[in-house]
């Protein structure tokens, strides 16, 4: 699975500007549609490149085929998207929005002090996983699951991390047992 490395954390990713965003979202799902069209599993250096996808939330210029300043990207994503998926990105653009890593590292530290080490988590909103790659060291041995209704960000989450249980469907169609999950983030 995916570990983002301390180093290579960027706190400030919420500030970056939207074009910047577009083109990270792009760069991920270009890296994706490569990915799938070769039938395997992603290298770290592609984990790395889609770690870095952020969802559609604020970018709605890139949808909006009258905004001139954003007509390339707007024809980009016409031609890189099928009609579902480009449609799945645009009405996204209000609720795409991913948590911060200072957000995730505080509800860990909750955790701990909760007394948590390992057990079944579950992620019902997962997005590409950014807490399952913020996953403390002390709660690696936990068992990862994952429901994004997302089409794109479930598949980069499964590229992310393989060894976790992510299912690409709304939550109330998940297919998990009663009583079976220690945390729900």
């Amino acid at each position: 699975n995916f570990r983002l490395k301390p180093e290579s954390i960027d706190f400030s990713e919420t500030s970056f500007s939207p074009k910047e965003k577009f083109k990270r979202n792009v760069h991920a799902i270009q890296t994706l549609l490569k990915i799938e069209q070769e039938n395997r599993y992603a290298t770290a250096e592609e984990q790395e490149i889609m770690s870095k996808y952020v969802g559609w939330g604020g970018i709605s210029d890139a949808f909006d085929q009258n905004k001139q300043a954003w007509s390339d990207e707007y024809a980009l994503l016409k031609s890189l998207l099928p009609e579902t998926e480009y449609n799945s990105a645009r009405e996204s653009v209000l609720t795409a929005y991913y948590t911060a890593p200072c957000i995730i590292h505080f509800i860990f530290k909750v955790l701990d002090k909760l007394g948590f080490e390992k057990g079944n988590i579950l992620e019902p909103a997962v997005g590409i996983g950014k807490f399952f790659s913020l996953l403390p060291d002390k709660m690696q041995d936990s068992k990862l699951y994952g429901v994004e209704l997302d089409s794109l960000s479930g598949r980069i989450a499964k590229q992310l991390y393989p060894n976790a249980d992510i299912q690409i469907c709304g939550f109330e169609k998940a297919n998990f047992s009663n009583d079976f999950f220690d945390v729900a983030i």
